[in-house]
């Protein structure tokens, strides 16, 4: 009998206890290269945005819940990051209702999270940000986010504030994700980059036919170093249930003049979360900048 009322007395304490959903996670990339960087060449150990972090909600009251993320980098080959054994990535805390997101906090731009995933070696040396910009993550930013209910659109809207003594910037994007077929635009004015105040727009497509995905992304730059505009193709072969095989080039004078990059490579499904991978890529540019890169590594999702 104190068993049932001991079970009985838990269950009402659960059930007044306010609704929460904890995820904690993480990502472990690393790969051994061989890179060839004009013309001096070395054998490298390199961790590719290995992360692990923290993401939930709470339900507040009915149709309102709290959301949060905070998430860090690590450096798998040396463990160190200018100092650091963890850098800041994605981290924010904001609600959730009906009418759509609102967070704050330290957080990739809507013009970064158009691109989808039409970058194919993201995060390695044939990364698309080689030949583009935008692919910022600022501080200091305040969003918001589109509910699902308006369908297969989303739309974003971010203000980065004053705060770091610089012009306020807006970011923006709209996407449209139905079956198949990814669309989305974006834009920039006054963010800030490594170029100094930015203004872009970015348009970004991607449709899958059968076993095969095609990407496309094209971007005009205009910013405190000049301007300029770029293009990116990807195609992905999804060959077997294990093995995918992928390409992408691009080309823009916008991080560099006459900047292009062209890489090849393959995935090989090791189990849900885990997978092997190959890839070369070629950079080069018109200031004599001519980079090769072969490496393989192994990829872990938790």
């Amino acid at each position: 009998m104190q068993r049932h009322f001991l079970a009985l007395g838990l269950l009402a304490v659960s059930l007044a206890q306010p609704t929460q959903a904890v995820t904690v996670y993480g990502k472990g990339n690393v790969a051994l290269q061989h890179a060839d960087e004009s013309g001096e060449s070395e054998l490298q150990l390199v961790s590719n945005a290995s992360r692990i972090g923290v993401m939930g909600s709470e339900e507040i009251s009915e149709g309102i819940e709290v959301i949060y993320q905070f998430e860090y980098g690590t450096e798998i080959d040396d463990g160190d990051s200018s100092g650091q054994t963890f850098t800041q990535r994605n981290i924010y805390l904001g609600l959730k209702t009906s009418a759509g997101t609102l967070m704050a906090g330290n957080f990739d731009t809507p013009t970064k999270k158009a691109q989808g995933k039409v970058d194919l070696f993201d995060n390695l040396e044939g990364d698309i940000k080689n030949i583009v910009t935008g692919d910022n993550r600022v501080k200091n930013i305040v969003q918001y986010v589109s509910p699902g209910s308006i369908g297969p659109f989303t739309a974003k809207v971010a203000y980065i504030t004053e705060e770091t003594d610089s012009d306020a910037g807006v970011s923006a994007s709209l996407a449209y994700k139905q079956d198949a077929l990814y669309l989305a635009a974006a834009i920039d004015q006054d963010v800030e980059d490594n170029k100094g105040a930015t203004d872009l727009y970015r348009l970004v497509g991607a449709y899958t036919l059968g076993s095969v995905q095609l990407g496309a992304l094209y971007e005009s730059f205009d910013g405190e170093t000049g301007d300029g505009d770029g293009y990116f193709g990807s195609v992905q072969w999804k060959l077997t249930d294990k093995w995918i095989l992928k390409s992408q080039y691009g080309q823009s004078d916008i991080e560099k003049e006459g900047r292009e990059t062209l890489s090849v490579g393959g995935d090989y499904k090791l189990s849900k979360s885990t997978k092997a991978f190959v890839y070369a890529t070629h950079n080069e540019d018109d200031n004599g900048r001519d980079d090769d890169y072969v490496g393989v590594g192994m990829e872990m999702k938790f």
